[in-house]
């Protein structure tokens, strides 16, 4: 059986032209759930450059009222039972790469580079959190 190829060429004119197969994600939706999707996208993209950056999310989250910091913190509370304001760092590895969107070893180092962690392993997320929505200061 031969296998479908990427693109397919129509004829116009005499002439060959390529053109992208549909992806399987839009077929899940109809032109109208689409063009929604067309319109948050725009909404986000503040900049309007084509991609949604940290500054774009910042300029959203202003928009709505929400602290991106805060809501990063709150995210972090959820695995801190004891509201202790640090994870352990062994156990946050874990969580981090076996759950839901999971971080590879690169992203998980990044991370560890600049997250504060005491000598006995623990993580402060609300100084992490800080260090990623207004940078880290230079020494």
């Amino acid at each position: 059986m031969k296998k479908a190829s990427r693109k397919t060429k129509k004829k116009e004119g005499g002439k060959q032209r390529s053109q992208r197969a549909t992806s399987n994600v839009f077929s899940m939706f109809d032109q109208s759930q689409i063009q929604e999707f067309k319109e948050a996208f725009t909404m986000i993209d503040a900049n309007r450059d084509g991609f949604i950056d940290n500054e774009d999310l910042k300029d959203t989250y202003a928009s709505l009222g929400t602290d991106p910091e805060e809501t990063i913190v709150q995210a972090f509370k959820i695995l801190d039972g004891d509201d202790k304001g640090v994870l352990n760092k062994k156990v946050l590895a874990e969580i981090l790469t076996t759950q839901a969107d999971r971080f590879n070893q690169s992203e998980l180092n990044q991370m560890f580079e600049i997250a504060p962690i005491d000598a006995a392993g623990n993580l402060d997320y609300k100084s992490l959190c800080y260090i990623v929505t207004h940078g880290q200061e230079e020494e």
